[in-house]
């Protein structure tokens, strides 16, 4: 049994110590955002936020969580609005999305470090892997998240999808 805070909210995971944190999320917390892409924490698809620092939720087990506080997608921001997802919108860094989450959780991770990355900040620190191509233009974005939290520029709202419990529907 495992005790972790995920998304600001104290959970207790009663699977074997050994499983992935990206299994347990998934598929016990129904924390469906976090992508299994290589396994191998290579890709970054998997990125979550562990005690502030960026970490591909594959490779590290419900054991090492023990304790710690993990941030998914989901808890990033309850209306989806983060300065880094408004940056993503905005510079239209996103294709086909499976890499999303796991390229804005490393962005937001950074950006809580350092408000102000030069592209060589950046480019160290997202490793991750985008098939579709976003990369030559995530310098951009994540600059562009950075003076949103800087209060240099305005964020663009970026609308909630309509969902079943949308009231209206």
């Amino acid at each position: 049994m495992a005790r972790l805070v995920v998304n600001n909210q104290p959970v207790e995971f009663r699977l074997d110590a050994d499983t992935p944190l990206l299994w347990a999320l998934r598929d016990a917390a129904n924390l469906t955002g976090t992508k299994y892409g290589c396994g191998t924490g290579e890709c970054g698809a998997c990125m979550v936020i562990v005690d502030g620092q960026a970490m591909p939720a594959c490779t590290l087990s419900l054991g090492e969580a023990e304790g710690r506080s993990v941030t998914t997608i989901e808890g990033l921001s309850g209306d989806r609005n983060h300065p880094v997802q408004q940056a993503f919108v905005a510079e239209q860094a996103i294709q086909c999305g499976f890499c999303t989450p796991g390229l804005i959780m490393a962005a937001a991770a950074l950006l809580a470090r350092n408000v102000n990355p030069t592209e060589a900040d950046i480019t160290g620190a997202i490793t991750n892997i985008c098939r579709c191509g976003v990369q030559p233009r995530l310098v951009r974005t994540i600059q562009r998240a950075g003076r949103i939290l800087r209060g240099e520029e305005k964020g663009v709202r970026v609308p909630v999808p309509a969902t079943a419990t949308t009231p209206g529907l």
